[in-house]
């Protein structure tokens, strides 16, 4: 049991630094704010879609006015580099708001069905986009402004009333993003920020009775919100991380695969959960992609999150410190070797590492890392490639790394994950218009763009027959012998094997017709 007296303290997990303190919403209180929050879509959702850009607009003012406050802030409360946190969140918020502003009556547009039958000519449907009502969210520590940002925006935009939780570890973020959020003077309860600890989140959110819940965290909290949400059948989009393949072919640009493998593998500190952490290098080129590769990578500068002069800024949380090392330990006691290290790191400042002679049966190869390390194998064919990339139970991205363009567009197609990027990694997140989601374990449904958008409302279909005025349709009762005859002879017209089939189908077709004006 929570009370408003409690506080999460935000904290700089580099420096220790106290942040914040940040009261805890009193759980007894939430039903209410869901309650409330209900009320308040009633009315949101009447709005024209055009009234509701107006309110984006104005947060997207915020972000631009706020830009150097903002990015300060991740990094403080995150760890992560400065640069990095102005590239890959800060920008990409305020790109969403104007994608989804400019789309937004688009992908709300009713939309006609295309005919089926031209037995039912008649029919005509359309499809209407249903807000859901009230959404929850639910997101991480690793992209703590830019991960919640883009869905809270497509929420409020397709006509919702929203309730977001953001990570305990992060909380000063959430503070930061309310006030983005609230900048827009949203009417009473559109808008809703909530503190409640991550242990008991799911449950309260999904008990109190919200109409569809996103999580981006860990496979096994998906799992167990997904379990939970059975009970009621609330429906999820769940973003559950990835352990991501990097594949380099034998004609690939080495400078641009190598700097890649670098911004992807070890931006953020490596907790990506769309970051490379399997790289998987053509046997022709192996040694030279290595030499390259320790070159780079031993020039990277660890340290302080707010200076302009280090490359790579800290870990968040001690847990995943924890199994980053376990996850390196574990590897190099099994035969693996550290090839490459960048200078400098202590405590929450890792080194990025880079680790060979690897194989499937390690952890750091097997399971998510988060972390600044990558595992290097070779490889002799395409085939064995796109085997090794796929031979995992996580399919959230990957990228393939050619100078062909058409062979590496091939490949991608192979590969079992939500997004594949041909010379790039780690990018797709930014691009508004670019769906965000994975295969296998990685998750469930989508994020960004209009797959994500859709994901905010349900579809509604609305049918009209124009011959609404007759008094019964074909079908209808009181059966007869003749009006199954008569059917039978629907299909036959429809699909007969020869012409003679179709017309004695027609004739019995026609013997039925009027039925259709008989009032009994």
């Amino acid at each position: 049991m929570t009370t408003p007296t409690e506080t999460t303290k935000c904290l700089n997990p580099i420096t220790g630094e106290l942040l914040y303190e940040m009261s805890l919403t009193d759980i007894n209180e939430f039903k209410g704010i869901v309650e409330n929050a209900r009320i308040a879509q009633e009315k949101w959702a009447k709005f024209k879609v055009n009234d509701r850009i107006v309110y984006m607009k104005k947060i997207r003012e915020f972000i631009i006015d706020n830009s150097d406050s903002i990015a300060r802030t991740i990094s403080q409360d995150n760890g992560k580099n400065i640069i990095d946190s102005l590239a890959t969140e800060v920008i990409p918020a305020a790109m969403a708001v104007s994608y989804y502003s400019k789309n937004a009556k688009k992908f709300l547009k009713t939309e006609k069905a295309l005919g089926g039958n031209i037995a039912f000519i008649n029919k005509r449907s359309k499809i209407e986009r249903v807000p859901y009502g009230v959404v929850g969210i639910i997101s991480p520590w690793n992209y703590p402004f830019a991960i919640p940002f883009s869905e809270i925006i497509m929420g409020l935009l397709a006509g919702n009333s929203v309730i977001l939780k953001v990570a305990s570890e992060t909380q000063y973020v959430g503070k930061i993003l309310k006030e983005c959020i609230e900048y827009a003077k949203l009417p009473t309860g559109v808008f809703n920020h909530v503190n409640i600890p991550g242990r008991i989140a799911g449950d309260l959110f999904l008990e109190s009775g919200i109409d569809k819940l996103f999580f981006t965290g860990s496979v096994a909290i998906g799992k167990v919100l997904m379990k939970k949400a059975s009970e009621t059948l609330t429906p999820v989009c769940l973003e559950l991380g990835g352990n991501d393949p990097m594949i380099v072919l034998d004609d690939a640009d080495l400078d641009r695969a190598v700097g890649g493998a670098i911004w992807a593998g070890f931006q953020n500190s490596g907790q990506s959960c769309g970051g490379v952490e399997r790289i998987y290098v053509h046997e022709k080129i192996y040694d030279k992609f290595l030499i390259k590769l320790k070159e780079r990578v031993e020039r990277l500068r660890i340290g302080e999150s707010l200076s302009f002069d280090y490359d790579v800024g800290g870990m968040t949380t001690q847990n995943q410190i924890k199994i980053v090392n376990e996850h390196i330990d574990s590897a190099l006691k099994e035969g693996a070797k550290l090839y490459a290290q960048s200078k400098g790191g202590e405590d929450n400042l890792l080194p990025a590492k880079v680790i060979i002679d690897v194989n499937h049966n390690m952890d750091l190869m097997k399971h998510e890392t988060f972390g600044p390390v990558v595992g290097i194998m070779k490889f002799s064919s395409d085939n064995e490639a796109i085997e090794l990339a796929n031979d995992s139970y996580l399919g959230l991205t990957a990228s393939v790394w050619s100078t062909n363009n058409r062979k590496a567009d091939v490949i991608a197609k192979k590969i079992k994950a939500g997004v594949v990027t041909i010379n790039d990694h780690l990018m797709s997140h930014g691009l508004a218009e670019t769906s965000w989601g994975g295969f296998k374990q990685s998750g469930i449904g989508r994020t960004h763009g209009k797959l994500g958008f859709d994901e905010m409302t349900q579809p509604q279909f609305i049918i009209k027959d124009l011959f609404g005025n007759l008094p019964k349709n074909l079908w209808w009762h009181p059966y007869s012998e003749k009006l199954y005859n008569g059917l039978s002879g629907l299909l036959q017209f429809l699909y007969g094997k020869n012409f003679g089939a179709k017309i004695s189908g027609l004739k019995n077709l026609m013997k039925i017709v009027p039925r259709m004006l008989e009032r009994k």
